[in-house]
Formats: C-alpha cells, sequence, structure tokens
C-alpha cells in the first residue's frame, strides 16, 4: 500500500504568500533610528520582499548565492528574510556586535556576493569590507540621508524589479539561511538552514505547550535579528499573521516599556540580561507600569535565575525559558508545567520554570558521561546531545568533528544537565566552565543565579581560578544593583545552607559591569584571562 497524500515540499514562500493573501492588513512597526515610528502591514511586506526578490535576480544573483545583511530590527530587515530567500539566494546575518575583523572574516568565508546594509552601519561596514569578496553594496536610508556614491540605494533598486515576476524552482532541502556561532572559544561556524527545518521549526514554536503565538498577539523580538535567525520570530510572525513591532537600535528598558505600552505588545523574546535591567526599572515604579501585566516574555541565551521569574510573577508578566543555540535554529526546550504536575506547589512551579524546560515535538535529547548514556533520575549528569530535523548536522565548509558530532549523527552542545523524569532538562554548566575543585565538581550556573537572588546584586559570573591546593576554586565576580552595596561577607552568608560550605567561592570581587558576548552572555573566558593571576589568601 501507498500513502494518498500530495508530495508537497516544504517551503518558506508559502509563508510569504499567506501573509500577503491573509494578513494583508496586519500591522508591522518599526522604531527608526530618530526614534520615530515607521507604520507598514503585510500586504507591502509582500509586495516588497517579492519586489527584491526579483531585483536581485534581474541583478545577476545565482541560486545558492549568499546575501549578507548589516542590519537592525525593523521593516526593512524583516523583508530581506523572505525577499533573499524567494529570490533562491541565501540569507546571512552578520552579526553587528562582533569586532569588524571577525564580521569580515564570516562575510569572506561565507563568501557573501551581496550585502543589504543600514546606513547608520555604514562606518562599521567600510572597517571590514576589504576583507571580504562582496559585489554589490545595497543602503537602507533609514535617516533619509543620500547614500555614498558607488552604493545603490535600497529603494531605488526595489524600483528596478517590474513585480510581474515568479518563484524559482526550490526544494525544500535548498538552503535558505546561515547563521555563525558567537566564537567565544575558536573560530565562529557557520550553520545553514533548510526550507524544510525552518518551516517545522515555525509550526512546532506557535504550538501551546512551546512558545504559544498566535495572530491575536502583538510581538516584539528584542532578541537582534543577526541572532539565530531572530529565534526564528519573524518566520512564524508571517506564518500566523500576527503584528510585529521591531525596536531598531534602542534595547534599553527606557526605551522599549513605552513601546510595549503604546502598541499594546503581549509577547517579547530576549536574553536575560535586557529583563533584569528591566525588572528593576518597573519595581522602581509598579504602577506606572502595571499595564504591562498579562504579557509573556521568553527567554534564551543563558540560564534565567529564578529570582529574575519570581520578580515578573510579581508583576502579573510571565517569563517562558527557552534553550537552545544556533546549531537548533534555536529552540530545542522550553520550561512550562505540564498535566503531569498538576497539584505542584508554588515553589515547585517557580524551579520548573528556572530549569530549561522539556523537549520539543521532533527533538531527541539525551544526556551522556563518561559511563555512557545517563538515565533521566534528576541526578545523573552528562553532555546535553540533540538531534531532530532542525538540529545541524555539520558545519558550513569545515570538516567533521568529533568534538561536535557523535559518530551516530547527534550534535554534542557542551551543555551539562541532568533531566528529571518528565523530562525536565536542568543544566549545570557548559563544560569548559564547570570548576573542579578537591575532586568534586561545582556548578558555576547555580552559584550565579544564588547569587543574583540576592537582593542587593543585579548580576554575577561565577569562574574557575586556579588554586595551589585545591587545583581550582570558584571566584565571584558581582555588579551591586545601582545604590546598594553588599560585602563578601554578607554573600558568604547568604549562601551557606544552599551549598556545600566547599562550594561556596572562597573571593567575590565587585565590579561595574561583567563583560559579555555579542549575543549578551557573560563572557567568562574574559574574566578568565582578567583575573589568571589572582592571588588566594593564605586562609583559602
Amino acid at each position: 500500500m501507498r500513502s494518498t497524500m500530495m508530495q508537497v515540499p516544504l517551503n518558506l514562500c508559502h509563508f510569504l504568500e499567506r501573509a500577503g493573501r491573509l494578513f494583508a492588513g496586519v500591522e508591522i512597526v518599526s522604531r527608526l533610528p530618530d526614534k520615530s515610528l515607521h507604520r507598514s502591514n503585510y500586504g507591502e511586506f509582500y509586495r516588497r520582499s517579492r519586489l527584491l526578490a526579483e531585483a536581485l535576480e534581474g541583478a545577476g544573483l545565482r541560486k545558492g548565492d549568499r546575501v549578507a545583511t548589516l542590519m537592525w530590527n525593523h521593516y526593512a530587515h524583516f523583508e530581506t528574510y523572505f525577499g533573499v530567500i524567494a529570490s533562491g539566494g541565501v540569507m546571512h546575518t552578520l552579526n553587528l556586535r562582533l569586532a569588524p575583523e571577525d564580521i569580515g572574516y564570516i562575510a569572506n568565508h561565507a563568501q557573501d556576493r551581496v550585502i543589504i546594509v543600514d546606513d547608520v552601519l555604514l562606518p562599521l561596514f567600510e572597517q571590514f569590507k576589504a576583507q571580504t569578496r562582496i559585489e554589490r553594496v545595497i543602503v537602507v536610508p533609514l535617516t533619509g540621508k543620500p547614500v555614498p556614491e558607488g552604493y545603490l540605494n535600497y529603494e531605488d533598486f526595489l524600483a528596478t524589479a517590474t513585480g510581474d515576476w515568479d518563484y524559482p524552482e526550490m526544494d525544500e532541502n535548498d538552503p535558505v539561511a546561515m547563521c555563525y556561532t558567537s566564537g567565544t572559544t575558536g573560530r565562529p561556524k557557520g550553520v545553514v538552514y533548510s526550507h524544510r527545518s525552518q518551516v517545522l521549526h515555525s509550526l512546532v514554536q506557535c504550538l501551546p505547550d512551546a512558545v504559544d503565538m498566535s495572530g491575536k498577539d502583538v510581538m516584539l523580538p528584542v532578541v537582534p535579528m543577526f541572532h539565530a535567525n531572530a529565534w526564528g520570530i519573524p518566520y512564524a510572525a508571517a506564518m500566523i499573521g500576527c503584528k510585529l513591532v521591531f525596536p531598531g537600535p534602542y534595547l534599553h528598558p527606557d526605551d522599549l516599556l513605552p513601546l510595549f505600552e503604546s502598541e499594546k505588545v503581549t509577547v517579547s523574546c530576549g536574553v536575560p540580561t535586557i529583563w533584569l535591567g528591566m525588572a528593576q526599572v518597573i519595581a522602581r515604579d509598579r504602577e506606572r507600569w502595571r499595564c504591562l501585566a498579562g504579557m509573556r516574555l521568553t527567554v534564551g541565551g543563558a540560564a534565567v535565575p529564578e529570582s529574575l521569574i519570581r520578580a515578573f510573577d510579581g508583576f502579573g508578566i510571565e517569563i517562558i525559558q527557552g534553550w537552545g543555540m544556533t546549531e537548533t535554529s534555536p529552540i530545542a526546550t522550553i520550561a512550562k508545567t505540564t498535566q503531569l504536575q498538576p497539584d505542584i506547589t508554588e515553589d515547585e512551579r517557580f524551579a520548573t520554570m528556572a530549569s530549561q524546560g522539556y523537549p520539543l515535538p521532533l527533538v531527541d535529547l539525551r544526556i551522556v558521561g563518561d559511563a555512557g548514556e545517563q538515565p533521566w533520575d534528576g541526578k545523573s549528569v552528562g553532555e546535553i546531545q540533540v538531534h531532530g530535523p532542525w538540529i545541524t548536522g555539520s558545519y558550513h565548509d569545515l570538516p567533521h568533528s568529533e568534538d561536535s558530532f557523535t559518530a551516530d549523527g547527534w550534535l554534542r552542545t557542551g551543555d551539562v544537565a541532568a533531566v528529571q523524569p518528565l523530562g525536565f532538562v536542568k543544566i549545570t554548566d557548559r563544560t569548559k566552565d564547570l570548576i573542579k575543585s578537591g575532586g568534586e565538581w561545582i556548578s558555576s550556573v547555580d552559584l550565579e543565579n544564588a547569587i543574583m537572588g540576592h537582593p542587593a546584586v543585579a548580576e554575577s559570573a561565577v569562574i574557575a581560578v586556579a588554586h595551589p591546593k585545591w587545583s581550582e576554586r570558584p571566584l565571584a565576580v558581582v555588579v551591586p544593583k545601582s545604590g546598594a552595596s553588599v560585602s563578601a561577607e554578607e554573600l558568604r552568608a547568604f549562601l551557606e545552607g544552599r551549598f556545600a560550605r566547599w562550594a561556596i567561592p572562597d573571593a567575590f570581587v565587585f565590579v561595574d559591569a561583567i563583560p559579555r558576548t555579542s549575543t549578551g552572555k557573560f563572557l567568562k573566558s574574559r574574566l578568565r584571562d582578567q583575573f589568571r593571576d589572582w592571588s588566594w589568601e593564605p586562609a583559602a
């Protein structure tokens, strides 16, 4: 017997057509560099994305050619997400927060032929363009100023298209987009996504037991569109036709909160550092921001302290933690309570929300230790390994590595975790961030989250520092909250009873800020370099 179902390839261009046909009047709002708001809709998005595809094809773009973007979050960047793909090209988002030489390396390694760049980011492009093979530069005139000679105005480029155009032939496994890892160790590595991977990721992302996005939502992606496909939000939003609000380059709580209010945002997504700052602003004037009650904030990129989840819960705002990476498109797990937890206590609910959650449908997950695959008992730990239709099986133009992939084809994530019997993942650390002291393993993540639970602490990062007796000892780098003060003795006492005495940091260093990667994670490699020659007190 054979199936009677149609053999229809999965294709992101279906989402573009759907958006233009069903959701033409739904609004798309963008904050521009002068902080004015640009208002458009899905009808214009559909028309202009197709014009971009036709113009790229007319300019000689061949199937599979890479088109780079160097842009903030706004309407034109959203158009490139579909216009480049519709032309048969591969959209390659460049991380504008990297050092220019690193951006140049990435653009060159990807063999980008075309770049679409915001006019406000041209000075950055000028710093690395000589490293690249880019042939055509298209400038989005966000400020309204003339585009420099030798470059193409984005609006003029769209005007070269007629609108009388149809999509080239595509296969569901064709490449559509690529993104490079942040490269905190070694050179960044390229991950290439397909129509199939991103369609499936979008469908699952919108499930009620996942991010639970619907057409009734108003979505504001704080996560940059150059970071792991903005967590798949642009594709999912076009699929369901929800109102989109783009913040441009303005990601401070003082800029975001009024936009949440004026545009009636119901769901937003970003890294924990964004929400840490926002919680402090809301706490100073709870009555002013009572209008935000009912919002959902999806969080990823780093572990979320339980104290932050509790703080937002007190504001009537739900935090939904997800886990993933560039290699997983990026969402692989989501932290929500399930039907198997009907009678959990409040503390158990918050502990569940502070975990990395359960695997999404179609994602297989296992933890592997020195003795092999570990049981899901909540105690046994090992490296998280994942497998699924939106998980990368290799890196672009790099040889296969046993450090990254297992012999049976699973992705080695480098995250160390335990998994509870119900499937909830609790990450204890990155393999390179675990601290081994006197033969015992210490989780820097657990210590960080506990320290950030102190009312006077804004942020904390814990690193391993060489020790003459214990091999390594934890050192805590702490940023106090504005106007607050806290001592090492107070923090040590705060941790006592929560951790074994040998796991509590021997030293606390107080700083104004913790260095971060381009995606907002703590840059522990820089901290380890900074405190490499730390001198322990004799008593330690």
